[in-house]
Order: C-alpha cells, then structure tokens, then sequence
C-alpha cells in the first residue's frame, strides 16, 4: 500500500496527565474516527519504534539528552519553564514519537509514492538543548539530520500548517540554504511562541529560503486559500528532495487555545496539494505529522482529512 499510518499504545503514551490540553487520548480521538471513516482498512498500519540515544543526538545536545533522562526516572518538575511536565517515561515515550518518525522515513525511502503519517509527531518547539511548548524531542529536526546522514538528502522541503510558529524548527536551521521552510500559523504578537514574522526569511546564505506567513486572530478557509498559493510555488520552485508536512490541527476552529478557524478540509488540501508536488520533485514521499490539536473532534477530522488525502 502507498500509505503507511502508526498507531499503538507506546506512541499514545506521548501525552501529559491531569487535564493537560496534550493528554495521552489524542491518538486514540483519531483513531476511533480513523476506524468509523474506514480509512484503517485502505492503509498499512504500523506499530511504534523507540529511537535510539545516537539517534537523537542527531539533533539535540547530549546535557539535554542526559536530562530528560534523569527527569524521566523521578518524574518531577518541568522541562521547560512551565508547558511541558516530566512524567515517569518521559523519555521513552518522547524517544518513541521520534523513532517512529525515523521508521516511517526508512519504509518510505525503500520505495517510491509512499506517504506516512504519524498522528502524534511534529513536536516542532523543541530546541537542540531544551524542551518547549509540549515538546520534549524535536522528532523532525531529528528527521531532518537523519535524512541527510543515513541517505544524503539535503534539500528538504518542510511546510506547516499549525496554529503555533515551528520556532524550534525555524531557528535550528534558520542558516541552512537547503532546508526550505514554509509556515502559516497565527500572528505571533497573539499566540505562543511570539515568533515568525513576515522578516524571518532565513539568515546569511539561508537568507530566503523560508518563508513565514502570520495570519491574524479569526482567519479561516478564505484567508489559508488566499495565501496557500505562495506557499505551493515556494515549495515547488525549491525542488526539493523530499517533503515534510506538519498538519497541527489547533488552526482548526473551536480549538480551546488558538484563534484561527480553518475548518478540517484546509489540512486535506494542503497534504493534497503536497503530494501533487510530491510526485513531480522527490518520487511522491510525503511525510505528514500530526502535530498540535486540542479539541479531539476537530484534531481527528482534519487528521482523517489528512488521511484520506494522502489515500487518493
């Protein structure tokens, strides 16, 4: 089959407890509507895989790494300032989200027209040396290393349409000319994490080769359809390789954080318009993750419209 999804109780148990917006049911909203749309019968379906220490220090530092382990061990405290809560298994469960990522770039690599998606992935605040905004590990900067060490794609396209600013992704390659970014999200002076002007195009040789489009409070379908284009022709005058979509559905209306109203056919379209792209630049592979979302209705129907998009 051309698409692989990952679904188990290890990637679910990527989630923060007592009445956390990211809790541990986020895969299973999804999976239920998933199921109910028979999307499952139509995919392959793949269990979760733990990266590995190597594998992740990739990206992030070997004191960060060394720390979410000990936090992971006790339990206690933040890993951050505040938004993200060690668990017992914190480790784990972040080096899950990771590993599966890297498992679905490998299948998708072994063939061509694959796509996958991850539900719980596109943790995209994490910083090489720090946690941020629920993100412990950042499994596509870790995606993004793992492309260019083990297969030597360099030139990697990496879109997302999530309410919240891919900060973490943004600066960790803000000098890379060969990672081509493009992000719609909400205006940072209204949102966490306060960042991606229209000015942050990249810096020194990467100096326009990113791209962010700050939508304001309450934009919808109409605004994402008015912009979208830029993004399309940003991405396919790149060429890229190969492709990443984080598809965080908190732009999806009724989320309890975020102001925007996109409804769940825009995250359909965009992976839609991706894979089109997809064909034409780097033999179809798309790698879609599900990214933030915390109104479960709204995360698992713009999730299935993903899906299904990815399916036709």
């Amino acid at each position: 089959m051309g698409l692989r999804i990952y679904h188990g109780d290890a990637l679910a148990r990527y989630g923060f407890g007592a009445g956390h917006p990211f809790g541990p049911d986020r895969l299973g909203a999804f999976w239920k509507e998933c199921v109910a749309r028979g999307l499952d019968r139509r995919a392959e379906i793949a269990a979760p895989v733990q990266a590995t220490e190597a594998e992740l220090l990739r990206f992030h530092t070997p004191e960060y790494v060394a720390r979410v382990r000990a936090q992971s061990l006790t339990g206690e405290g933040f890993l951050d300032l505040g938004d993200t809560p060690a668990f017992p298994g914190v480790y784990e469960a972040a080096a899950t989200v990771v590993g599966t990522v890297l498992d679905g770039v490998r299948w998708m690599l072994a063939g061509d027209d694959r796509r996958v998606f991850v539900p719980i992935a596109g943790l995209h605040h994490a910083h090489r040396n720090s946690a941020a905004g629920f993100c412990v590990f950042n499994d596509i900067g870790v995606a993004i290393e793992t492309l260019r060490a083990e297969f030597g794609i360099h030139r990697i396209a990496y879109v997302d349409i999530d309410a919240h600013h891919a900060d973490g992704v943004y600066y960790a390659f803000a000098d890379d000319p060969e990672l081509i970014f493009a992000d719609l999200h909400e205006d940072g002076r209204f949102l966490y994490p306060g960042t991606g002007d229209a000015s942050e195009i990249g810096t020194g040789v990467a100096l326009g080769t990113k791209l962010n489009i700050p939508l304001a409070p309450g934009s919808g379908d109409a605004q994402f359809h008015a912009v979208w284009p830029k993004v399309e022709a940003f991405v396919r005058q790149a060429r890229p390789e190969f492709i990443i979509l984080q598809a965080g559905a908190d732009s999806v209306l009724g989320d309890p954080l975020t102001h925007l109203q996109f409804s769940p056919s825009v995250h359909g379209y965009a992976a839609r318009r991706l894979h089109d792209v997809a064909r034409q630049c780097c033999h179809g592979r798309l790698l879609a993750l599900g990214g933030g979302g915390y109104n479960r209705a709204s995360l698992a129907a713009a999730w299935c419209e993903v899906v299904q998009a990815l399916l036709d």
